[in-house]
């Protein structure tokens, strides 16, 4: 050997016996297995073939298809009256479908008709009657008749002679003071039957009760039943029932029962409120429960544009409760499409069972006798596909977000210190990258949030709003894909020009997965700060992520390219699963309500930001996977490609928002004359029109169908100078006045008579008036020339509050319209009584006289298109100054 052969050092490979310690490029030459025939199949190089895209989004679909949606509308077999010999003590659906019948073919039952006051009370009074024959319980019937008042929202409503029918049904012999409550309600709206809302809870609760009156099994306390006839003007008969009734101190709870759809099943919305234990009970007592603390957050902060007597109970009585309601098929809701022959038995039962358990449940339960003892704060509580109830308190809640947050977050953590391990990169760079990563994940998410929300602006720009309407897919192709789109290009243009990164792309897309849970974990626990309860589904995404990461740690795969993803797919399932059942009745209820959500809201605006939501929840752990395979960009891309062509059909028959009876536009047309006096009561101004009130974004899909449309101006100019615009309901700004020949109206024409005026100081003056006129009335009172309502005979709030004039009074008559006498007290710090004091707006309403239709009115009516569901009638509005 020549010396300089000896200088040369020459080193030697020699496999480490420990893998840790072995150079890691070393490492990963040494340890490469040949590729079995899966792998082959399904993997070339470190990345799923491109050609498994499709069946990789072909899966979740498909389970979405599968077993969400079929969960969100599973119903029971429904019992028939020749099951009853073999089902002697069960709820029968047809015998509540023929209750249902029975009411509905009364037709419309409007507060003040003859249909709500006489037939719908003489039909329920017989339905009691029957009941009562052979029982062996006490059952003692009450027909209520009411006059009251309060606020809600900015008016007060006030009611004359309203009706309820109210039955109680006791053990024999029993001296118990503690009852429960079941209310719903018989009166309708006057567009139409009122089968879904809420005939077939007034049917149900009828069959309920005939079950309990029969029944063997004891009632430890008593039950009320209110029927209750007055809740479509402004929830009228729970109020006068809790105010104002015998038996209502001595109701402990309630279970109110309404409905915004036709059918379904009946969801649990609204609990307590700080009554833990009736959520308790209802999991003991409910087979197939449907329940959503997080409809209860929305439904409080007023994203739905509705209200029910659950307020009223828990407002006015203190009264700790249970609010369910049909929300499926919304789009026949207040039309006259909401017809018994379209209510499927199959609901009856479903609500029957769960109604007819809990009522029970609660009855027996030792908590409703005193239950300011359980009184223990909010619940958190979710149905999973309506098979079981999880239910909690806030505290517990509270606990469990905190916990798996956090645990998310350390996992998370010990996630990146193996990657550093096993690539031999150094911990800061890796934790480097993390917070490049974690920024990263963080901009495709706005980025996909701001894609959406531009094409929502922009579909509402070019005058295609509601393209989802009939078509609801269309939503998953316009706005879910886009959000998706955003969602995955930041991360594949990052990863794109940092490909050198020594990282293997298996490695870099886990820590992008890690740095969403951590996101998600951070969103988790601001939420659980801010007391939102609904934070219990960002804590379930990372619970169940961070299970398929300790499974990965815990068998190695973490370390492999693509290996990894199967651990990750199979955790994602369940939450994806529930997500997407949840999402379903959520998107179920809501795409229907945008058709009456008003003019003012952008209704694609508003879908693209609950697509976001619900797009963030169920697949932000689905989309990043994309870029593990090959050809990523090209798939990221084709999910434009389906918004590019969902878009398209939008602009077809495919995208037009409304189909004849199922599907339909909605407006409101009010025939009506207006009036306007000048301070010498002479006539300044009168007019007759049609006051046409839509209800939906799209007024111009009826421009060329409906006569005289293209002369329909706004009616915001009158704001300037008249009492609430002239108008004789409360204005909508983009509401259309079409002139019209006059209006037949009523003999019970509004009036109102000055009985006496009394000045009471030098800078007080009192009103004394009365006022007659038909069952349906409002009145606006306007102070004038520096005039203050210090007092009045309606309720005081309005003037404690310093509502801003002109206030508003909602004013209903039931069975007895004897006029209502009342006084105003007026205050001027001038003492100058020679200039005008107050001026009184006056609207009439004949909601349900359709006989007063006039030729010409129905001929207009005649003109809208066959899609749209007209609610006409005609009205007054009067002004005077005094």
């Amino acid at each position: 050997m020549s010396q300089s052969e000896k200088s040369v050092r020459r080193r030697v490979l020699t496999p480490s016996r420990d893998p840790l310690n072995t150079d890691s490029l070393l490492h990963l030459h040494q340890y490469k297995t040949q590729p079995n025939g899966c792998e082959r199949a399904f993997v070339r190089g470190n990345k799923i073939k491109w050609f498994w895209a499709p069946a990789f989004f072909g899966f979740w679909l498909l389970l979405y298809v599968a077993i969400s949606i079929p969960a969100s509308h599973r119903l029971p077999r429904p019992l028939t009256i020749q099951d009853e010999a073999k089902h002697p003590d069960q709820f029968i659906a047809e015998r509540a479908e023929n209750n249902l019948r029975e009411l509905v073919s009364l037709g419309p039952r409007v507060v003040g008709s003859r249909q709500n006051e006489m037939a719908a009370l003489k039909l329920l009074s017989q339905k009691m009657q029957k009941i009562r024959s052979g029982t062996a319980n006490d059952i003692e019937v009450d027909v209520q008749v009411a006059s009251g008042s309060y606020v809600h929202w900015s008016m007060v409503n006030m009611y004359q002679s309203i009706q309820n029918i109210v039955v109680k049904i006791s053990p024999k012999g029993t001296n118990s003071t503690t009852y429960l409550l079941v209310n719903s309600h018989y009166d309708s709206v006057p567009a139409g039957p009122g089968a879904g809302d809420d005939g077939s809870m007034v049917a149900t609760m009828l069959e309920v009760l005939r079950v309990l009156a029969k029944s063997d099994k004891p009632l430890k306390n008593p039950v009320v039943f209110l029927f209750n006839g007055a809740e479509e003007d402004g929830l009228l008969g729970s109020h006068a029932f809790i105010t104002q009734h015998k038996w209502a101190k001595y109701c402990k709870a309630f279970i109110n029962l309404d409905s915004c759809g036709n059918g379904g099943r009946e969801i649990l919305f609204q609990s307590g409120p700080n009554h833990p234990w009736l959520m308790k009970n209802y999991r003991r007592a409910i087979k197939r429960p449907y329940a959503s603390t997080m409809g209860e957050e929305l439904f409080q902060h007023n994203f739905i544009p509705s209200d029910t007597d659950f307020r009223i109970f828990r407002d006015h009585g203190s009264v700790p409760g249970l609010d369910m309601a049909y929300t499926y098929n919304g789009y026949v809701y207040h039309t006259r499409h909401d017809r018994a022959d379209i209510f499927p038995r199959g609901s009856f039962q479903h609500t029957g069972d769960n109604l007819l358990a809990l009522v029970r449940q609660i009855a027996n339960c030792p908590e409703i006798e005193d239950s300011s003892k359980y009184a223990e704060g909010h619940t958190i509580y979710f149905d999973v596909m309506g098979w079981f109830l999880v239910f909690y308190t806030e505290t517990e809640g509270i606990i469990l977000n905190v916990i798996v947050a956090l645990s998310a977050i350390g996992i998370c953590g010990f996630a990146f210190k193996l990657m550093s391990d096993g690539s031999g990169i150094k911990l800061e760079k890796i934790l480097k990258r993390v917070l490049h990563t974690l920024l990263v994940q963080i901009v495709s998410v706005v980025v996909g949030a701001v894609l959406p929300v531009l094409l929502g602006l922009f579909m509402d720009a070019v005058h295609l709003p509601l393209s989802w309407f009939s078509s609801s897919w269309l939503v998953l192709g316009l706005y879910f894909t886009t959000f998706f789109f955003g969602l995955a290009i930041v991360p594949a243009l990052y990863f794109h020009y940092t490909k050198h990164d020594k990282l293997p792309i298996g490695q870099r897309i886990q820590l992008l997965l890690h740095c969403h849970c951590v996101l998600l974990a951070i969103l988790t626990l601001i939420l659980t700060i801010y007391g939102i309860r609904s934070a219990f589904v960002l804590m379930l995404s990372c619970l169940f992520y961070t299970m398929g990461l300790i499974i990965n740690i815990a068998t190695n795969l973490h370390s492999k390219d693509v290996a990894w993803i199967i651990p990750h797919i199979v955790c994602t399932v369940p939450p994806f699963l529930f997500f997407a059942y949840f999402s379903h009745g959520f998107f179920t209820t809501f795409i229907p309500m945008f058709g009456r959500f008003g003019e003012n809201l952008n209704p694609d605006l508003a879908v693209a930001v609950l697509s976001i939501a619900v797009g963030f929840l169920c697949c932000g752990f689905i989309i990043p996977t994309l870029h593990l395979f090959s050809k990523s960009k090209s798939i990221i891309f084709g999910l434009m490609g389906i918004t590019l062509l969902c878009l398209v059909i939008a602009m077809t028959p495919v995208g037009f928002p409304y189909r004849p009876d199922t599907n339909v536009q909605r407006f409101d047309v009010l025939h009506t004359k207006r009036t306007f006096h000048d301070a010498q009561n002479d006539v300044r101004r009168e007019e007759s029109g049609y006051f046409i009130i839509p209800q939906d974004r799209r007024i111009y899909t009826v421009k060329d169908a409906v006569i005289n449309m293209t002369i329909a101006q706004l009616i915001g100019a009158d704001c300037k100078k008249e009492i609430n615009c002239g108008l004789p309901l409360r204005w909508h700004q983009t509401s259309l006045w079409i002139p019209s020949p006059e209006p037949v109206l009523g003999k019970d024409l509004p009036t109102v008579i000055v009985l006496s005026k009394k000045q009471l100081s030098s800078i007080k003056i009192r009103y004394e008036m009365e006022l007659s006129g038909p069952s349906h009335m409002v009145l606006f009172i306007q102070p004038l020339n520096g005039a203050k309502v210090t007092d009045w005979t309606f309720h005081k709030a309005p003037l404690r509050l310093n509502f801003k004039p002109p206030y508003l009074i909602n004013l209903s008559w039931g069975v007895n319209r004897e006029p209502l006498k009342f006084w105003l007290e007026l205050e001027k710090p001038t003492g100058n009584w020679n200039s005008t004091t107050l001026e009184l707006g006056l609207g009439g309403h004949w909601t349900h006289h359709k006989d007063l239709l006039t030729p010409n009115f129905k001929k207009f009516l005649d003109s809208f298109p066959n899609f749209v569901d007209v609610t006409p009638w005609p009205a007054s509005f009067e002004s005077r100054i005094y």
